[in-house]
């Protein structure tokens, strides 16, 4: 333990300082996915080789990787697909819950894709993270996948809709949301 605060004239000093008081700091899991729809408003589901179930397309932020970045990359990897996301509209803080610690999920705005951009879509990858794809009516993707990616799938259509970020908790609403 360190007897006095180093200056931050001495760079090297400091810069160690710095360096211990972050390795104490919690570290956060990232999860980052993307509502994609197509010209009719279906909205696109992959299904996942690695867990049960379908879930919207993306995955997790590798170490000091931005959320947006983080889509961006795991959509070419798994579906061949490039987007230019159209902003935020979901951040979802999850409590821990099993073995998993606690995890902020972001939800972006994919935008809409051609009718020939949707046929030529395919999983893509030597991983094979990615089983088969569906675009699904938004009301029934809800009932498609865990409650919790569901409702947060709710309130990106939502935000969608109104033009305002939603922040959750576990999938519910955080904060009291203005009229």
């Amino acid at each position: 333990m360190r007897s006095s605060t180093p200056s931050p004239a001495d760079p090297d000093a400091w810069n160690a300082y710095l360096a211990e008081g972050n390795a104490r700091q919690a570290r956060k899991r990232v999860g980052a996915d993307a509502v994609i729809r197509d010209s009719a408003g279906r909205v696109l589901l992959v299904e996942p080789t690695y867990k049960p179930g379908w879930d919207l397309p993306g995955g997790m932020a590798e170490a000091n990787e931005a959320p947006e970045d983080a889509v961006v990359r795991e959509l070419v990897e798994e579906l061949g697909l490039r987007v230019s996301l159209r902003g935020l509209l979901v951040l979802d803080w999850i409590a821990s819950h099993g073995p998993w610690d606690d995890q902020l999920a972001f939800v972006f705005d994919g935008g809409s894709l051609a009718a020939d951009e949707v046929s030529e879509l395919r999983p893509q990858g030597d991983d094979g993270e990615v089983r088969r794809i569906a675009f699904v009516h938004a009301d029934e993707a809800v009932s498609w996948l865990p409650q919790r990616t569901g409702l947060r799938l709710a309130a990106a259509m939502n935000a969608l809709k109104s033009g305002q970020l939603v922040y959750l908790r576990n999938g519910l609403p955080a904060l009291p949301v203005k009229e």
